[in-house]
């Protein structure tokens, strides 16, 4: 068997950027040790995968920290029999991480070249239960709707109407709102049919661009 180069930095990521500060589910602590993001970083950056910061991947994209893929997970409180909308794909990182802890994933890219790496990684990392699909993250997936769970790794600045509609009745949604320069991740319940939500922690990500922008 050969030796995983990275086990040493993943126990460190575990240990100092997730038990360390607030991430405290066995299930989700895991997932993140199950999942070897140095697969799913440029190769140029792999010595820095285990770092907890986000780091630029393709299309002018970003792949997000350890601790907030983490914490988006511990907020969605999933149970193993879920099915989970995933908007922004990038390279896959946090659909694996969804795989490790739902039982289906759909995930949404709209960087063709992006979704058809992320397509060919997880099948060779063999994640089965997670369809990836190119097309406008504002717009979700409604050919399999609805969703138990919907995760955007993307700000807007107010929740998409659409995105909400294919979001099933008590369902959970986890993403940032707000301009770039102050965005808020937001956990967020369907409840009879109306947004319940609870800020989580300030936060940045790459904007949500529909496919007319």
């Amino acid at each position: 068997m050969t030796e995983d180069p990275y086990a040493v930095a993943r126990q460190a990521m575990l240990e100092t950027h997730l038990r360390g500060r607030d991430v405290v589910s066995p299930r989700v602590l895991d997932a993140m040790a199950r999942v070897p993001r140095d697969q799913f970083v440029p190769a140029a950056l792999r010595d820095a995968a285990y770092e907890d910061r986000a780091l630029p991947i393709d299309c002018g994209q970003t792949i997000s920290q350890p601790y907030v893929v983490a914490a988006i997970a511990q907020a969605l409180h999933l149970t193993g029999g879920e099915h989970v909308l995933d908007i922004g794909t990038g390279t896959g990182y946090q659909a694996a991480v969804l795989a490790e802890l739902a039982a289906t994933v759909v995930t949404i890219e709209r960087h063709a070249m992006l979704a058809n790496e992320a397509a060919d990684r997880l099948a060779r990392l063999g994640y089965a239960n997670v369809t990836c699909v190119i097309g406008d993250g504002t717009q979700g997936h409604s050919a399999q709707a609805p969703y138990d769970v919907i995760v955007a790794a993307a700000a807007t600045p107010e929740i998409p109407p659409l995105l909400f509609d294919q979001l099933r009745e008590e369902g959970r949604m986890v993403l940032p709102l707000g301009p770039s320069e102050d965005q808020v991740l937001y956990a967020i319940r369907k409840h009879h049919g109306k947004a319940q939500r609870m800020p989580l922690f300030p936060c940045r990500f790459v904007p949500l661009v529909s496919g007319e922008q």
